[in-house]
């Protein structure tokens, strides 16, 4: 008689099976043959030297997709919840107050994030379709002084493509980072982080970089990172915490990178493909040969 309480599930004695289909969401979106073998490279250890330097790589190429110059720019071990979680719990203490533009789900998800933490929640709800002008989010920036300020600029649930010019002087004007969700557009539209005054931006590997999910490249300006370096209390999340990232990453200058936690390689992989895929498309960066919406 066996010893095992549990028996072997039958489900599992079958050959997996995925079958093939075309997606035409905002994501994930099919993976080309050549990313998906840069994933199925040998497996190593996550803090070999060879595994920093893929690192480097990936950091080089989520600088040249954001057009950003910031040393602290890295992809979080997660979807593009995961990056907008580290923003939101890196940028933003207990009792402050944060604004969110709200023409969608993404809006409404990063105020339920801040709230979780104990900030000082605003929405301002834009028409269905639509999006706030800017006189309308200086008026909020005036009424709730906010420390951030959240906006997707591809809204996938309702398909909104919204402009960002001005906006980032704006927040700026009221000592206000300027936190932006590009998960459905950076690769597909226009967008330049340093340029339009971007403090935190990020996306997810499955969008428009046709990578499995899996990790979220995000970026902090300078400007950022003064707020969270110097932070009264530690983050909430002990995995999202920018100081130890940032340490992972090779980006606080540092002579030596500390183990945080085990980065997932074969998605380091993939990514690292995925973003020398979009370098070679040489003046691609801001809008591929396909439609992103």
């Amino acid at each position: 008689m066996s010893s095992l309480y549990v028996p072997p599930p039958a489900c599992l004695q079958k050959p997996l099976m995925v079958p093939h289909r075309h997606m035409f969401g905002p994501g994930p979106s099919n993976v080309p043959p050549r990313i998906l073998e840069a994933g199925a490279k040998p497996v190593i250890g996550h803090m070999h030297p060879e595994i920093f330097e893929i690192m480097n790589d990936i950091k080089s190429g989520i600088q040249y997709m954001f057009q950003t110059h910031n040393p602290v720019t890295l992809a979080v071990s997660g979807t593009g919840h995961a990056a907008m979680e580290c923003a939101i719990f890196n940028a933003v203490e207990a009792g402050e107050s944060v604004l969110t533009e709200v023409n969608g789900i993404w809006g409404e998800r990063a105020a339920d994030m801040a709230e979780r933490i104990g900030a000082r929640v605003n929405t301002v709800v834009a028409p269905p379709g639509g999006f706030l002008t800017n006189a309308e989010i200086e008026q909020a920036l005036v009424k709730h002084r906010p420390v951030v300020f959240f906006l997707a600029h591809g809204e996938s649930s309702t398909g909104v493509l919204r402009p960002l010019a001005g906006i980032g002087q704006l927040c700026h004007k009221y000592n206000c980072l300027f936190l932006v969700d590009s998960v459905a557009s950076v690769g597909g539209a226009p967008l330049h982080m340093d340029r339009q005054e971007i403090d935190i931006l990020y996306t997810g590997s499955q969008k428009v970089l046709n990578a499995p999910p899996g990790t979220a490249p995000i970026s902090f300006s300078e400007r950022a990172c003064q707020k969270i370096f110097n932070r009264k209390t530690k983050p909430v999340s002990f995995n999202l915490d920018l100081n130890c990232l940032a340490n992972y990453w090779g980006c606080d200058g540092k002579p030596s990178r500390v183990y945080h936690h085990t980065g997932p390689v074969t998605a380091f992989y993939s990514l690292r493909e995925s973003l020398a895929v979009l370098t070679e498309e040489v003046g691609h960066v801001s809008m591929r040969s396909f439609v992103v919406m």
